[in-house]
């Protein structure tokens, strides 16, 4: 659709306030950790790539964006160089992206250097991964960083996109960066380069750790029912966070963007699907209850469930093995964070009160935390069943190397008898650590030994659910030193 020269400089200029010599609105004084690597990209990239910020919505992709371009203008690059669009405003959408480079150079000539481009929501751009694609190939003098909440996934996109964009991975916010967005004055607790340290500490450092941790806890609930989402985590109460964030979910993507983008028109039929999964979060998806229940066809689930991943709103873990056993095996389900049940299934804070679903919450987030920390190490998560049906909640597959998670989040103090699957899969596969992630604050150190002759030597170490977020998430963390040693 043609729109005026004219009224799009005027939009653009309203996004872009340093072409005028002006600030931009505040910004967060502190940054995500993502923030370097986005940095490191723009700056000195180690390979000439765009670099796409992929994550749901209102987790903070657009705030990175312009503290990634308020960094540039602090080292001097000229404001005529930066350009800031996003394609959520319907006239930049309708408009497209050629027009939209038009009117900018229209109103701002070019200057001495490399142009910066920051491009928002671009899923609503026309074939957008080939205009990437020529954008990398043939404009080498421009840096190019875009995000995306539900960018389609279409084989010619894929195929047009190997070795065009580097995708850094946006997930809801950490334990860590939800204390600092809150501004909460708390007592310092030790940093950890990884999680094996743990295994060097004395009786006494653990005893210290946890009384240290003490208000924490409370905020860690908290942080449970209302989210990871910037907005919502800032917002004073609770059933109104809840509000925005089941309107974000509910209204913006499943009724929106699944049209706008997937053409979805059984939006209803979605919606009731996401409803089934919410229910049965962390739990093996059954699809023909699920096709019962819905009274829905298998075909239709399953591209429902795909939709749902694709807009990074759950995520399917599969069992851990090879052969055809695994193949047919289910898959379990996990939301992309832990607040999103309560928020749509309209519990509230009495969640809480709720042990079961409490627990539930609890190793959503860590494995939010352990997915977050470790996917730009490629490192495969699963789930494992054994052959009596012993259970471990995620194994992370480190280049063949298994480390195995149980999450155990309640008040009685966690020992061997309860740790099956734990035992087995330790013992059957000769895996030297393991975690156990606990509830309370003095559940926490190496668990006793087993008794002579009784089995595996593995190493299992207990470590309350806020610590073990705290420390995944922390911006001192080391995460190469993470990737191998966890």
């Amino acid at each position: 659709m043609k729109i005026s020269q004219e009224e799009l400089v005027s939009v653009l200029s309203q996004f872009n306030p340093w072409w005028r010599g002006e600030s931009m609105a505040e910004l967060p004084g502190w940054r995500r950790a993502a923030f370097r690597e986005l940095h490191a990209w723009l700056t000195a990239p180690p390979a000439p790539r765009a670099v796409l910020l992929s994550g749901a919505r209102q987790i903070g992709k657009t705030t990175l964006l312009l503290q990634a371009i308020d960094a540039l203008l602090r080292s001097g690059v000229p404001a005529s160089n930066i350009l800031y669009v996003t394609f959520d405003h319907p006239l930049l959408k309708l408009a497209g992206i050629d027009a939209v480079l038009q009117a900018w150079r229209t109103r701002e000539p070019a200057a001495d250097g490399n142009e910066y481009l920051f491009l928002d929501e671009a899923q609503f751009i026309r074939d957008w991964g080939t205009w990437v694609k020529h954008q990398v190939d043939f404009n080498k003098g421009r840096r190019l960083a875009f995000t995306g909440s539900a960018l389609p996934i279409m084989a010619d996109s894929q195929e047009s996109g190997v070795g065009r964009w580097h995708t850094i991975r946006l997930s809801t916010l950490s334990f860590f960066e939800y204390l600092q967005i809150k501004k909460l004055s708390l007592p310092t607790l030790p940093t950890l380069r990884s999680l094996r340290d743990l295994y060097q500490w004395q009786p006494a450092e653990f005893l210290r750790t946890g009384e240290i941790a003490e208000p924490y806890v409370a905020h860690f609930h908290e942080y449970l029912v209302r989210g990871g989402f910037p907005q919502t985590a800032q917002v004073d109460s609770i059933p109104q966070a809840q509000r925005l964030l089941r309107e974000d979910i509910i209204d913006k993507v499943l009724k929106r963007d699944m049209t706008a983008l997937f053409g979805v028109r059984r939006v209803l039929d979605l919606e009731h699907t996401f409803l089934y999964l919410c229910m049965h979060d962390g739990g093996l998806l059954d699809m023909a209850d699920l096709c019962a229940n819905l009274e829905v066809k298998r075909p239709t689930a399953q591209n429902f469930i795909e939709l749902l991943e694709s807009a990074h709103l759950i995520h399917r873990l599969p069992p851990h093995g090879y052969g055809k056993d695994i193949l047919r095996a289910r898959f379990k389900i996990y939301l992309a964070d832990a607040a999103i049940a309560p928020a749509v299934m309209l519990k509230g804070k009495a969640m809480l009160e709720d042990h079961a679903a409490l627990g539930v919450a609890t190793e959503t987030a860590v494995f939010k935390h352990l997915f977050t920390r470790y996917y730009a190490a490629h490192v495969r998560f699963a789930y494992w069943r054994g052959k009596k049906d012993h259970e471990v909640d995620l194994v992370a597959d480190i280049n063949g190397r298994l480390v195995p998670f149980e999450v155990k989040y309640r008040m009685q103090h966690t020992g061997r008898r309860e740790l099956k699957g734990l035992t087995e899969l330790c013992e059957t596969r000769d895996i030297r650590h393991g975690y156990v992630v606990t509830r309370a604050l003095n559940d926490f150190g190496p668990l006793d030994p087993p008794a002579p002759g009784a089995g595996t030597a593995s190493k299992i170490m207990r470590v309350p659910a806020p610590l073990l977020c705290y420390w995944l998430g922390a911006s001192e963390l080391d995460s190469a030193d993470l990737q191998i040693r966890v």
